[in-house]
């Protein structure tokens, strides 16, 4: 027995599974403090329930991506790089926004050590700027620490090295290591772990509401927060690494998408309240993106799924003349601003009810809408829809495209770029069944020449890297299973240089061990 919470901008979502039945799902509005939301959520989903039977929460947040794009929450961070001489045009936290540098406070500093791609040092540690580093750290009383060193997943040892010098003389001090949070690329690498750092008190409180509003609920069961690629970490690893939550929402909704239809290989067009997220499923999990993706102005490269974000969705604003979609949106005031609520604003929800004769408000409110009016506005949706579905698209052949979220109601007619389109049962709740069928995932990459090191030992070295991450998150060990081996040759280097990366997703440890007793 397991509930899945998802927090959207609009709705906050949860449904009670047993196994792969779902038993109850309901929708609450998403509250400004978001615990609010989810306490009213877990009420109505445990109505006439034991709690005694419920093994696991699991939960979807946008907390944390919330705190970076609206610049709150964030506390001051070191961040260190260790990479010198290389690197010293250009300096950690290059081209940030200035609002969320300054509110992270732009401590940076650089040193000497790290390693090329190919284990060849850059220089060694310097005993004597690390103490410098430390000395400043404490006189600024800063307890938040990012070190990033040059090619830290090929070899950590300086990182760890000199996060071992802070903790000697900071005892109190949290610190995040690159090589944990991102891939390859120092600069976007270096951003992730400064991000991270910057979210770890703001982590404790979060987490502690939610632990706090499920013992309220008389709760005794572990709570999971989803997190980029459709899996799972434990309470204790989210405190960790809090950054690796940003992107969950659309995650939960592919993989919901995917359960309530069984298809593995389509694409899932989330609508909201305010966007459309479209994603590609592959294989049953969300296609992921090898692009640098910005979060809140920053260049990252978390582990994030391909996402196109859309501004449609059903709190949009609709032009007087119908030509005009967002990006505006009334978003979690859909209730008391759109027109069949008996609000004044006019949104895509209205123009779906007076389209379709869809039994949501009072229909009389939008009755007397210009039938040109709502024609066009209904066409512009779908066709906005349309062009961005074909720039999602593996090929120009149409797809399969499933519609789920509250929001999917916006489309009532036929898509050009879909094979069919598919509206499943619970569509509105996907999310949150995202959420509650998630396992744990582990990933982890590494330059291997494959010269020296045959190509299964290779394989085999990074399987197991990621096979620790997934126990650290949670994972059963002996459920570990590997989803995905991706191989690419790196141009121009010697030695026959290969990108290797390994996913392995796994159950969640301690529910196998309730399901063995």
């Amino acid at each position: 027995m397991r509930i899945g919470i998802d927090v959207g901008g609009t709705h906050t979502d949860a449904v009670l599974l047993d196994n792969a039945n779902i038993l109850a799902s309901v929708k609450a509005p998403t509250s400004k403090d978001v615990v609010t939301g989810v306490i009213s959520a877990l009420t109505n989903i445990l109505q006439g329930q034991q709690v005694d039977t419920i093994d696991a929460v699991m939960i979807g947040t946008t907390q944390f991506t919330n705190a970076v794009v609206e610049r709150r929450q964030l506390a001051e961070v070191a961040a260190i790089r260790i990479g010198l001489p290389s690197g010293v045009d250009i300096p950690p936290m290059t081209a940030w926004p200035d609002d969320i540098a300054d509110a992270i406070g732009r401590h940076t500093y650089m040193i000497d050590g790290g390693f090329l791609y190919d284990g060849w040092p850059l220089a060694e540690l310097n005993n004597q700027q690390i103490q410098g580093v430390i000395d400043d750290i404490k006189e600024k009383n800063i307890t938040n620490v990012a070190i990033a060193a040059a090619f830290s997943p090929m070899n950590a040892q300086p990182e760890h090295a000199v996060a071992e010098a802070i903790k000697a003389q900071i005892p109190n001090v949290r610190i995040t290591l690159s090589y944990q949070m991102g891939r390859l690329g120092i600069l976007e690498r270096e951003n992730a772990a400064i991000l991270n750092a910057s979210l770890l008190p703001f982590a404790d409180i979060v987490v502690s509401a939610f632990q706090n509003a499920l013992k309220d609920q008389g709760l005794s069961c572990p709570m999971f927060i989803s997190q980029n690629d459709g899996t799972l970490m434990n309470a204790k690893f989210v405190r960790q690494y809090p950054a690796l939550t940003f992107a969950s929402g659309p995650t939960n909704s592919l993989r919901g998408a995917s359960q309530l239809t069984g298809l593995k290989n389509a694409i899932v067009v989330d609508i909201g309240g305010t966007t459309s997220d479209i994603g590609v499923l592959q294989e049953g999990f969300p296609r992921e993106s090898n692009m640098v993706i910005e979060v809140g102005g920053v260049r990252t490269n978390f582990r994030m799924p391909d996402i196109q974000a859309v501004a449609m969705g059903g709190g949009s604003h609709i032009s007087s003349d119908g030509n005009k979609i967002g990006p505006q949106s009334v978003g979690h005031q859909l209730l008391q601003k759109g027109l069949i609520f008996g609000g004044e604003t006019l949104t895509a929800t209205d123009i779906a009810v007076a389209h379709a004769n869809l039994d949501i408000g009072d229909h009389a409110k939008v009755a007397t809408l210009p039938s040109e009016l709502v024609k066009r506005a209904t066409d512009n949706m779908h066709e906005l829809l349309d062009r961005h579905i074909d720039m999602m698209k593996p090929n120009s052949e149409p797809v399969p495209v499933i519609l789920v979220g509250g929001g999917s109601v916006l489309i009532s007619e036929d898509l050009k770029t879909a094979s069919e389109i598919i509206r499943p049962e619970n569509a509105a709740v996907a999310n949150a069944i995202g959420a509650a069928i998630a396992q744990i995932g582990g990933e982890a990459e590494q330059f291997v020449s494959y010269r020296e090191v045959s190509r299964d030992d290779a394989i085999s070295m990074v399987t197991q890297k990621a096979r620790q991450s997934a126990i650290e998150a949670g994972a059963d060990a002996n459920s570990l299973t590997v989803v995905d081996i991706e191989e690419t040759a790196i141009p121009y280097m010697d030695d026959g240089n290969t990108r290797v990366r390994v996913k392995v997703i796994g159950e969640v440890a301690k529910l196998v061990k309730q399901e063995a007793n």
